[in-house]
């Protein structure tokens, strides 16, 4: 009775969308959209539904139209053909899809070796990105598009990364919660090198919980065993047994359905976690279980799950911490149990903050940038200054959650001293800021983003 109600309530939902618009009016987003819709309410009517025609769905001209155009709105740098956003606007986006499309539907389609760079990472090392070609990335985008909601219907609630409509606001929210609940010991987890590690045949067991098209299934083992091209040669491809490079558009996707089962396993009833009143909270790779108690018992039966799934803890990194005694950092946040020092009645609150190493990001990104910026005009260094900091500020600015005045101050503090030497060295003589209050003049008159007078939207 209970699938045959959810199978009614989907049916209407579907029935009422339709009414809403004809499709020969609908724009390709909101074609998606309604494709998304009936393929996610068919899924969670339907809990061991196996979707057995998909492929078809993937070269439709709406679904890569939206494709392309998710993925232009995304930027990137190109990959190992060389050809960028700008070069395929200007040779004709038309006939870019429309051979796409062909490829696609004969099923002739081969993904180009994936380009890996480089990344800095803030304690001086790297982290490999890989990065498709457009073309790669735009049929990459199509078939996240439609196998998405399939397992979003399957999602646990306690994941909140690369998903829709879920951010990382909502892990921490949910983790305040847990802690105000009582459960203040806090297992800080940190898989060792994940994304390079997901093996892909227990990754293609799981995709077909809910995929039995052979098609798809083939498409995505393509992408999966791309070679890694660096430095000039190719290196893995059809021998690829583990990994999806971080940097492809449907990597955070099959990261996540990999990591659902341990999810799942976690939030069981019966499991050794649940019976101990434990909470995972996971966005992406990066997750903590949270309990009033954790057991030795329940570490290693953690560590026996991942090992199962071929996967490993960084023993160095991962900890339990008292967080009614240590703070601990989480997605960018340091959170602790702090003094109240301005309210009588409260004793004691958890605070939510940038952490120390997320501090030292965004001055060293101001550094960086204004090193690179060394003859542009006040009006262009705010500009440029100005991105920096809204993206830093709308991130850890969350109202009703984080608390950073603190933080606030002391980046005032840095952007004041740093603006000032940089428009006080000989060679900026000729500027009207030489010789002056370089950051009060700035926010004056060009509008740079003063930080403490800086409070973000609230989240949604």
């Amino acid at each position: 009775m209970k699938e045959q109600s959810n199978q009614q309530d989907a049916t209407k939902a579907t029935n009422s969308g339709s009414k809403k618009k004809k499709r020969r009016d609908m724009s390709s987003k909101e074609r998606v959209q309604d494709l998304q819709r009936k393929l996610y309410l068919k899924a969670k009517g339907e809990k061991g539904y196996k979707f057995y025609i998909l492929y078809d769905k993937v070269f439709l001209s709406y679904v890569l139209e939206e494709s392309w155009s998710r993925v232009k709105e995304n930027g990137g740098a190109a990959g190992v053909d060389g050809k960028s956003i700008s070069q395929i606007k200007e040779e004709g986006v038309a006939d870019f899809l429309t051979d796409l499309q062909e490829d696609l539907r004969k099923q002739t389609y081969k993904p180009q070796p994936v380009k890996r760079v480089e990344i800095p990472k803030a304690n001086g090392g790297t982290r490999p990105l890989g990065i498709p070609t457009i073309r790669d990335r735009v049929a990459q985008m199509a078939c996240k598009l439609i196998i998405e909601p399939l397992f979003e219907a399957d999602f646990q609630e306690t994941s909140h990364g690369f998903r829709p409509k879920r951010s990382a606001h909502g892990a921490i929210a949910t983790i305040k919660e847990e802690l105000k609940s009582g459960k203040t010991k806090v297992y800080d987890a940190d898989l060792s090198n994940y994304f390079d590690t997901i093996p892909h045949d227990k990754l293609l067991i799981a995709l077909k919980e809910r995929i039995s098209d052979k098609r798809i299934l083939d498409l995505i083992k393509k992408w999966l065993r791309s070679p890694v091209r660096e430095d000039g040669q190719d290196k893995g491809g059809r021998k690829n047994k583990k990994g999806t490079p971080q940097g492809g558009v449907i990597s955070p996707l099959l990261s996540n359905i990999y990591l659902n089962l341990l999810d799942r396993i976690v939030n069981h009833p019966t499991s050794i976690f649940s019976r101990s009143g434990i909470r995972i909270i996971r966005y992406a790779d990066d997750f903590v279980l949270m309990g009033e108690q954790i057991s030795e018992q329940v570490t290693k039966k953690l560590e026996e799950l991942l090992g199962r799934m071929e996967l490993s803890l960084n023993t160095e990194k991962s900890k339990i911490v008292k967080a009614q005694e240590s703070s601990f950092d989480f997605l960018g946040f340091r959170i602790s149990y702090d003094k109240c020092l301005y309210e009588p009645k409260c004793k004691q609150y958890w605070n939510i903050q940038p952490s120390k190493k997320s501090e030292q990001k965004v001055r060293t990104k101001v550094k960086e940038k204004l090193k690179k910026i060394g003859h542009y005009s006040p009006c262009e260094v705010t500009g440029e200054l100005n991105d920096i900091l809204r993206g830093w500020l709308n991130y850890y600015d969350v109202k009703g959650l984080s608390y950073t005045k603190v933080s606030k101050s002391k980046l005032r503090y840095y952007l004041r001293e740093r603006l000032n030497r940089y428009y006080n060295r000989k060679s900026q003589r000729k500027s009207r800021l030489y010789g002056q209050q370089a950051f009060e003049k700035l926010v004056a008159d060009f509008g740079l983003i003063d930080p403490t007078n800086f409070y973000a939207k609230a989240k949604s």
